[in-house]
């Protein structure tokens, strides 16, 4: 495994991080899950990566249970807020009362005195950015949480954010997950430069595009019956993928691949860490060959003939 400082702090992270959106607490069971993340920890990954909103909760406690018996000075612990976890007007956002109560409840079902990473799922248009930032500083001065990030946040509020936590004397973000692949490459243009400048890591989401990436859909055939696509609870979101100029260019990474002795996986992987601004891939796995599959990227290093074909292949 190799590991790789997150952002502008003395924290280490695996290049490979296990994410848990529609697995922990969705798709599999306790056993299953406790299995998959013992696995990862086994092959040098650190990074566990959960929200409160999976499965409303579910992921987290799933994920709790199953690093009860870890070391856990170990591991680096990361977890967000944002979204509605219930009807009450108050129960989501980023307001200090929902940080708060949204952490607490997440420390609970983690199982945990603290988390490594908390991080601001969404960016809050009805919250003042002070309060936020504000928020995260009190939790991480009471050592509850020992540094925050964001998620999905727009370039312009990257900058906002940590200007005025070095203006006021906070703690600022060090990291940003934002969704990124080869097909999803628009953090490029303007959320990559600014983090960099500003000192956040990125910890990208979806590195396989839900999997399409590893060129298991073929084009004009229906979804194998063991994939995500195929399977109802989880493929609400994997539609935008299975176009047919996406599955073409799926195909085409699957030869290209090929044609240096790498698998799809490999390759989609190691051009999203092929610069250390990023600083770990989230993948998701069922199974332990599937967490394989994704570690056999870690020291790939891409030609600049091969990255030359791949931005022909799939343009940002």
């Amino acid at each position: 495994m190799l590991y790789r400082p997150l952002g502008a702090s003395g924290l280490k992270v695996s290049v490979v991080g296990l994410g848990s959106w529609l697995t922990f607490g969705n798709q599999m069971d306790p056993l299953q899950s406790e299995r998959l993340v013992h696995a990862a920890f086994e092959r040098g990954i650190n990074l566990f990566d959960t929200a409160d909103v999976y499965k409303l909760g579910d992921g987290e406690r799933a994920l709790g249970a199953a690093i009860r018996t870890l070391p856990r000075h170990r591991l680096v612990l990361a977890t967000k807020c944002f979204f509605p976890m219930s009807d009450d007007p108050n129960d989501r956002g980023l307001s200090h009362k929902h940080i708060h109560e949204s952490l607490h409840a997440s420390l609970r079902r983690l199982q945990t005195d603290y988390v490594d990473l908390y991080q601001c799922h969404r960016f809050d248009p009805e919250t003042p950015l002070l309060e936020t930032a504000m928020a995260m500083d009190n939790l991480i001065r009471r050592g509850l949480v020992l540094y925050w990030g964001v998620s999905q946040w727009p370039a312009e509020r990257i900058a906002e954010v940590t200007g005025l936590c070095r203006e006021q004397g906070l703690h600022w973000p060090i990291s940003n997950q934002p969704l990124y692949n080869l097909f999803d490459r628009g953090i490029e243009e303007a959320v990559l430069p600014t983090s960099v400048r500003h000192g956040l890591g990125q910890l990208v989401y979806s590195p396989l595009a839900q999997g399409v990436l590893t060129g298991k859909y073929a084009p004009g055939a229906p979804p194998p019956p063991d994939s995500r696509a195929a399977d109802e609870r989880a493929n609400q979101f994997v539609g935008r993928y299975l176009t047919p100029e996406r599955l073409q260019q799926a195909q085409a990474l699957v030869a290209l691949a090929k044609g240096v002795w790498l698998t799809p996986t490999q390759v989609a992987l190691a051009f999203c860490l092929r610069s250390t601004d990023v600083t770990s891939v989230l993948v998701g796995a069922r199974n332990v060959a599937q967490l394989e599959g994704s570690l056999a990227a870690v020291g790939v290093t891409l030609s600049a003939g091969l990255l030359a074909d791949l931005d022909q292949a799939f343009p940002a």
